[in-house]
């Protein structure tokens, strides 16, 4: 299946947040800070210098995530990922991640960072299997559903 990705256009917020909050909801529950980011992407993430990108197939935007800058220089965490309901199981997922990871790489960042929880075992899989490792999460995670932190390290010279 031949999606485009595309980067995020005022007209895709809805989106943005309908896929997010579906997930959410699916799998866990909206937490407040999940509520503020996905309601103002602008003011959370792209004014922040972070990106938003979109899996498009034909005109429908079927998928989302986020690369949201940290506060460690050159680090970006990948967040915000989601896939319509009636697309999961298609390597969407997937191909969004191996854009993120080009998309780092072409643009100077040394690592990629996210926060998951281990009831996710098929995403688990998926980030190692993209060579994403584990690392401690911090006590001041923002999401209360985090147990597992991972990590890619990119750039390597």
């Amino acid at each position: 299946m031949l999606i485009n990705i595309i980067s995020y256009q005022p007209e895709f917020a809805p989106s943005f947040y309908d896929l997010n909050i579906e997930w959410l909801k699916t799998f866990f529950y909206v937490e407040p800070y999940d509520e503020e980011v996905l309601s103002n992407p602008q003011k959370y993430i792209l004014d922040k210098g972070g990106h938003i990108f979109f899996a498009k197939l034909d005109n429908q935007i079927i998928g989302t995530v986020a690369l949201m800058p940290t506060k460690v220089n050159s680090v970006v965490e990948l967040t915000k990922m989601a896939v319509s309901p009636s697309y999961r199981g298609l390597n969407i997922g997937q191909q969004l991640m191996q854009y993120c990871i080009n998309y780092s790489k072409e643009n100077g960042i040394n690592s990629i960072i996210l926060y998951s929880s281990r009831k996710l075992e098929n995403a688990i899989y998926i980030y190692r299997k993209f060579g994403f490792i584990e690392i401690p999460v911090e006590k001041n995670c923002p999401y209360k559903r985090c147990n597992i932190k991972m990590q890619l390290a990119l750039n390597k010279s």
